[in-house]
């Protein structure tokens, strides 16, 4: 496998883990980047840009992410509460009147953040183009009845996430979250990372196409049963887990060019590895140029747990900050002090503050992991290995 990039000293073991990602794990093209104290020390790509296709994964080449641009998505709102814009503590309906509707007017920012909310799925899964319209998804959250008293508990929003934040964002600033996420954060801190895909990087065919894949027979751990009690929700039509995995319905072409160009802070993030990686460390102190994101107030919101222990929706233990997923058994990152979040089928970007740590994985081969993808966890483990 031809890699590409630049390893400082010391860090070598994350690039050995990163060969042996394409060589035992079923890598096919993937992207890796570490920031430490604001400085980069890796940064390396190989292999194909598109999963099923040979043109070369390039240095500038940017996939879609899934989930893990929640953790992205989340610093609007934690950068609006840092403005005195946005109060956490105050119920989400006093910025977005109608979303009171169904018993929710008790509902807090801060609940919506920590997937505390109680509405993980809708009573009817949107189209792909409903998703899309800016108007059929917040319309469907601010209708639906919690499925759990809120407050009470916490499920993985996995989809409404998109509509709730993107929502609040619109209410609060008159801009939908994409913009500020682009005017506020990517263009002062330099970051190819993008919530809508604009036209300009949609023609300059820099993302690549995104695939399922199978383990390869050589990586045995890929293929390890997950519990019976989380297959059998994955399984169940009726359960909340598919529900709320299904609040697109049928799920959307990936690939596709109005799916990219869509907000969806929940899903369909573009970005490169490094941008992860810069955006990370940023949210924990400055990076390269002096640039940073968060003050040291907000980076401790961001990583104070806010929900623990059963999650309704993934059916295992769960551990989220505000907007963040924190590290534990289901989400292993580097440290308890890690906040972060992985994307369904292998990317994964997190912040450490107390070892200065921002990372960031990117991958257009889609296994079927959630969030403990092996080939990430390989790639932190090493990187745990160097410091």
């Amino acid at each position: 496998m031809d890699i590409q990039g630049v390893v400082a000293e010391g860090f070598e073991p994350v690039r050995d883990a990163f060969v042996r990602n394409f060589e035992v794990l079923g890598d096919r093209g993937a992207a890796v980047a570490v920031y430490r104290d604001g400085r980069k020390v890796v940064d390396l790509w190989g292999g194909t840009r598109d999963a099923d296709g040979t043109a070369p994964w390039t240095e500038d080449t940017a996939q879609i992410v899934r989930s893990a641009t929640k953790g992205v998505a989340a610093a609007v709102p934690l950068l609006l509460h840092q403005r005195g814009l946005l109060d956490l503590d105050a119920p989400v309906g006093s910025y977005w009147p109608e979303f009171k509707a169904g018993g929710k007017e008790k509902i807090l920012v801060r609940d919506l953040l920590a997937h505390r909310a109680g509405i993980p799925a809708l009573d009817r899964g949107l189209t792909a183009v409903e998703a899309a319209d800016g108007v059929s998804g917040p319309r469907a959250v601010a209708a639906q009845q919690p499925f759990w008293e809120p407050g009470t508990g916490h499920g993985y929003h996995a989809q409404t996430y998109s509509w709730l934040l993107s929502e609040l964002v619109l209410r609060v600033t008159g801009r939908t979250l994409g913009s500020v996420l682009a005017e506020d954060i990517a263009e002062p801190l330099g970051l190819d990372f993008w919530i809508g895909l604009p036209e300009s990087q949609a023609d300059a065919g820099r993302v690549g196409r995104v695939a399922p894949v199978d383990p390869p027979e050589s990586a045995g751990m890929l293929r390890t049963r997950p519990r019976r009690n989380v297959s059998e929700a994955y399984a169940d039509p009726g359960s909340l887990t598919r529900r709320a995995f299904a609040a697109i319905d049928p799920l959307p072409d990936e690939n596709a060019p109005a799916y990219r160009a869509a907000e969806l802070p929940a899903s369909n993030g573009i970005g490169t590895a490094r941008a992860l990686a810069r955006f990370y460390g940023a949210t924990i102190g400055v990076v390269e140029d002096g640039a940073r994101i968060f003050t040291p107030a907000t980076t401790g919101l961001a990583a104070r747990e806010h929900s623990s222990g059963p999650d309704r929706v993934l059916v295992v233990n769960t551990r989220f900050g505000a907007g963040y997923m924190l590290h534990g058994p289901a989400s292993p990152l580097l440290s308890p002090a890690s906040f972060g979040h992985p994307g369904r089928g292998g990317s994964l970007a997190f912040a450490d503050p107390e070892a200065g740590i921002g990372f960031g994985y990117v991958t257009n081969a889609l296994a079927k992991s959630v969030t403990a993808d092996p080939r990430a966890q390989a790639l932190v483990r090493a990187l745990r290995s160097a410091l």
